[in-house]
C-alpha cells in the first residue's frame, strides 16, 4: 500500500524501496499477502501487461482485497491506463463480476456507479451513486461520480449546486478536493460564469495549491487553461508558462499517455516544436518495446494541438479525425477526453465545417448549445 501511494505521488525510487522491503519478508506471509505484494511489485516496476494479468488472478482468488481493486477500480487506474480498446467496458465487466462480493459497500458502489456512467448507462448509475452518498455523505468517490453523471447529462446547474455545497465540508487537503474543484470550474464555464471558473482555478487547482499528486496537478490545470480558451476567453500566458515549466520539470520523459497528452499541449502552446518531437520519439521507442500500448495516439493529438495553435484547422482535423474513435485508449474519463473532442469541434468551426461539428457533438451526446466552445451556439 505504501509503495503504491509513493508511486502515485511520483516518488518512484521510494516506491521501489518500499516494495523491496515488503518482498524481503514475503516468506513469512500468507498466500494472499504474498500475491498482494507480487502484484504491487509488477505495478511499481511498470510492467503493466503482467500487472493486468496479476490483478485478475488475485481478485479471482480474493475478490474483497479492496487495496488491489482500488488500483484499477477508477477511470485512470490500471485498466483505464492500459491503452486497450474498449477498456471502459472491460472495467465495468470486472466490477459487475465483483459486485456480489461487495454487496451494499459504499466504496465499491461509488466506483461501480462511475463505471456505469462512463459506459453510457446513466439510469443504472444514478441509484448506485445516490446510495453510496446516502451511506457515506462524505465519500469523495461518490461525489466524483455524481459530478461526472451531471456532466454526462449536460446539467451544469446540477453539478454546480451539488459541488458548491458538498465541497464546503470536504477537507481542503483531501485527495479529490482540487479535482472536484476542476469539475465545478467546468460547470461554471458551461453555465456562463467565467469569473467563478477562473477564481476556482487560481484558488483551488492551480499547481501551487492543488491537493492531488503531480499528474493530477498537470492534467487539471492544463485542461482548464485550454478549455478556458476554447470558450472564448483570453489566454492566461503566465498560467501557461507555469504549467510548461511544471510539466518539463516533473515529467522530463514520456511514460503515461494521458499525462503525455497534456504535456504535449503545454509544448504546443509554448511553440516548443523540439520538445514535441523529442517526446514523440520517446513514445515511439517505448511503443516499439511494448511499453506504450496506446501507440501513435498521443503523437497524433500533439500534432493536432500544434496545428491548432498555428490556426491550421485543416491540419488539426486531419490529425484527429482518424483517431477520434480511439481516444479512450489514451486514458481519462469521457469528460477529460472532451479536451480533444472540443478541440476537434472548434477546428471544424474554424474551418467552416459546421455539419461535421454538429455530427461530432451528436455522437458525443452533446449539443452546440450546452458546451463551452466560443461561437458554436450562435452558429447553431
Amino acid at each position: 500500500m505504501r509503495a503504491h501511494v509513493l508511486l502515485e505521488r511520483g516518488e518512484a525510487a521510494a516506491a521501489r524501496a518500499s516494495i523491496a522491503a515488503a518482498k524481503s519478508v514475503v516468506a513469512r506471509l500468507s498466500e494472499r499477502e504474498a500475491s498482494h505484494i507480487a502484484y504491487f511489485d509488477l505495478l511499481v516496476g511498470g510492467d503493466s501487461e503482467a500487472a493486468l494479468a496479476a490483478v485478475y488472478a488475485h481478485l479471482d482468488a480474493w475478490p474483497r482485497d479492496a487495496v488491489v481493486l482500488g488500483t484499477t477500480a477508477f477511470t485512470n487506474g490500471l485498466i483505464g491506463s492500459s491503452g486497450r480498446a474498449g477498456q471502459k467496458r472491460v472495467l465495468l465487466a470486472l466490477l459487475d463480476r465483483l459486485a456480489p462480493s461487495y454487496g451494499d459497500d459504499w466504496w465499491f458502489t461509488a466506483h461501480h456507479g462511475m463505471a456505469l456512467s462512463e459506459n453510457g448507462q446513466r439510469d443504472a448509475a444514478r441509484p448506485k451513486i445516490d446510495r453510496s452518498l446516502a451511506q457515506n455523505p462524505n465519500n469523495p468517490w461518490a461525489a466524483h461520480a455524481r459530478a461526472h453523471l451531471c456532466y454526462e447529462e449536460g446539467d451544469a446547474n446540477a453539478a454546480r449546486a451539488f459541488l458548491t455545497s458538498w465541497l464546503t465540508t470536504y477537507p481542503r487537503n483531501g485527495l479529490l478536493y482540487s479535482h472536484l474543484s476542476w469539475h465545478l470550474a467546468l460547470g461554471e464555464l458551461e453555465a456562463g460564469d467565467p469569473a467563478s471558473a477562473l477564481r476556482l482555478f487560481r484558488e483551488a487547482f492551480a499547481p501551487d495549491v492543488h491537493s492531488g499528486p503531480p499528474r493530477g496537478k498537470l492534467n487539471d490545470a492544463v485542461s482548464f487553461l485550454w478549455r478556458w480558451e476554447l470558450a472564448g476567453h483570453p489566454r492566461d500566458a503566465e498560467g501557461w508558462r507555469i504549467m510548461h515549466d511544471f510539466a518539463t520539470g516533473e515529467f522530463p520523459r514520456a511514460g503515461v499517455a494521458f499525462s503525455d497528452m497534456h504535456i504535449a499541449l503545454t509544448d504546443a502552446v509554448a511553440g516548443n516544436d523540439a520538445a514535441l518531437e523529442a517526446r514523440a520519439r520517446q513514445i515511439d521507442e517505448l511503443a516499439r518495446n511494448g511499453r506504450y500500448p496506446s501507440g501513435p495516439l498521443v503523437p497524433a493529438v500533439a500534432q493536432a494541438f500544434a496545428a491548432f495553435e498555428r490556426r491550421d484547422f485543416a491540419a488539426a482535423i486531419d490529425a484527429l479525425e482518424p483517431i477520434a474513435a480511439e481516444l479512450e485508449r489514451i486514458g481519462g474519463s469521457r469528460a477529460q477526453l472532451d479536451l480533444v473532442v472540443f478541440t476537434l469541434v472548434k477546428a471544424y468551426f474554424g474551418a467552416d465545417r459546421l455539419d461535421d461539428a454538429r455530427r461530432t457533438l451528436s455522437a458525443r451526446g452533446r449539443s452546440a448549445s450546452d458546451i463551452p466552445v466560443a461561437g458554436l451556439a450562435a452558429a447553431h
